[in-house]
């Protein structure tokens, strides 16, 4: 999964990038940048207990980092460019006060800065959209083909939608934005609105903010809260007084887990886990996927050879405290290839491909 993290000058989301995949002076060179965020899971960690795992591999989310945008500033389609490949969009909003470092709109407002960077982000898919259908159009004049029946109409549909300043993934189905997905429209992609808020209001509600109740409301937007400087000064304590530190701001997780839970929520994805001797791995998957489609994900042979999925779920592993044991006292399911997997099972995939 791949996450682009966007916002206007001084509103910290190169903070939170290094927040989230560990990389120091993030931003500082042209262009986009990218990181690796290591998932946090303590779930994993007790699989890999109970499997005596040699090694422990977490799930990943790659990060990109798009430079500061500026309204309407002309030159920035190359860096949002960046964006088409992501699955999320992180809109990083600022809702604290620093005179040192100040706005540059003059003012802080999180909902209006939202609404302008969305309006950014249409402006470009508008860009994307009329260049095709005059590509198509031009085509059409030479006596060629619609090499895809109803792509022109489709297009011309979520150009109208784009003109009237609707975001694509409220205006089109999902099926619709799947057509559309080869060319990287990013209004058509999920968004998690990130209100990077002062110490005194790191465990403030999101939607508290004037503006923001209403957006939360929309069709795959998410919000969360975030303080990203307190939340890089406790990053660098022990964790049992960075748990202290935390609990006294009311926040109840650091900004990783946080963040990773709402785009999780965003996204429906979930974590399933294989374990054996040598290592113990977490995946991440949409919910309900099938086994035999989770399985191609570890390897496609594994799907090409799909036999039968061994499954625990944690709970129950954690219960009866070893794979093992789980056998013996019936904890264990033996599911085919339809199975929906569920958040938390842990599976061991029997395949052959001889």
């Amino acid at each position: 999964m791949r996450a682009g993290i966007v916002g206007f000058a001084a509103s910290g989301k190169k903070t939170l990038f290094s927040l989230l995949t560990q990389v120091a002076q993030a931003g500082y060179a042209a262009g986009a940048k990218r990181g690796v965020l290591a998932v946090p899971d303590d779930r994993l960690e007790v699989v890999t207990r109970l499997h005596e795992s040699r090694t422990i591999v977490p799930a990943t989310v790659e990060v990109v980092l798009i430079p500061a945008l500026r309204r309407g500033a002309r030159g920035q389609t190359e860096n949002l460019a960046a964006l088409r490949d992501v699955d999320a969009i992180v809109h990083v909003a600022r809702a604290f006060e620093d005179p040192i470092n100040p706005s540059p709109f003059g003012s802080v407002d999180p909902a209006r800065d939202a609404v302008n960077l969305e309006l950014e982000l249409l402006l470009t898919d508008l860009a994307v959209l009329e260049k095709r259908i005059a590509r198509l159009d031009y085509d059409r004049a030479r006596g060629k083909p619609e090499a895809v029946r109803g792509e022109r109409d489709l297009l011309d549909r979520a150009r109208q939608e784009v003109e009237r300043e609707v975001p694509l993934r409220e205006a089109l189905s999902a099926e619709e934005r799947k057509r559309l997905v080869g060319y990287g429209l990013m209004s058509a992609k999920p968004q998690l609105v990130v209100v990077n808020a002062g110490e005194d209001e790191a465990g403030r509600a999101p939607g508290s903010w004037p503006g923001l109740e209403e957006l939360s409301r929309r069709p795959e937007t998410r919000l969360a809260t975030i303080s990203a400087r307190i939340e890089a000064e406790i990053a660098e304590l022990p964790e049992e007084d960075a748990a202290e530190f935390r609990r006294d701001l009311g926040v109840e997780a650091g900004a990783a887990q946080r963040i990773v839970r709402a785009v999780f929520e965003l996204m429906d994805y979930a974590t399933f886990y294989t374990a054996a001797e040598n290592e113990a791995r977490a995946w991440l998957f949409r919910r309900n996927t099938r086994a035999q489609d989770v399985a191609g994900g570890i390897h496609t042979d594994m799907a090409r050879g799909f036999i039968r999925a061994e499954v625990v779920a944690y709970d129950a592993l954690l219960e009866c405290g070893s794979w093992d044991a789980a056998r013996k006292k019936g904890a264990l399911r033996l599911e085919g290839k339809d199975y929906p997997v569920q958040d938390g099972d842990v599976l061991l995939i029997r395949f052959n491909v001889g």
